[in-house]
């Protein structure tokens, strides 16, 4: 596993060779977006986006399981220390309205962090700034992630 910096600054890319590598992925991750409360993850059906989002959540120490809403749209995980983690999957809403009826804009600026997943369904209510982290996978092993901070 290696890092490169891209030519934007702000474009961090992490070369993950294999799925063994995905724990240091999760901490260098935590690293770079540390100060942002949304993180939004993009990539393709199984490029490994709730993998990477169940490794983070374990150096994080969350308790209990930490699985995918796909069909609960939301998951609420508690920290270490009682903290709350929300995790998002708007892969199956029709309407961008539904996550206003969720309360979306009260989850994303509840100070907790906010893991979520298919948020191009929701672009209108994402923040200002938030940490984009992108997965490129080959469908084995090998996967790229970028992480860049967006600010609208």
């Amino acid at each position: 596993m290696y890092i490169c910096n891209q030519n934007n600054f702000d474009l961090k890319q992490i070369y993950c060779e294999h799925l063994s590598e995905i724990s240091k992925s999760a901490e260098i991750i935590i690293d770079l977006c540390r100060d942002l409360r949304v993180w939004v993850f993009q990539g393709a059906m199984g490029a490994g986006k709730t993998t990477l989002i169940r490794a983070i959540c374990e150096a994080l120490k969350i308790q209990g399981p930490v699985s995918s809403p796909t069909f609960s749209i939301v998951n609420e995980y508690t920290g270490e220390y009682g903290d709350p983690v929300f995790h998002f999957d708007f892969y199956r809403i029709e309407n961008p309205l539904e996550a206003i009826e969720i309360g979306i804009e009260e989850y994303f600026s509840s100070g907790s962090y906010c893991f979520v997943e298919w948020a191009e369904k929701i672009p209108m209510f994402l923040p200002d700034k938030f940490a984009l982290i992108t997965i490129e996978s080959d469908h084995q092993e090998k996967r790229i992630i970028a992480v860049k901070t967006i600010n609208q």
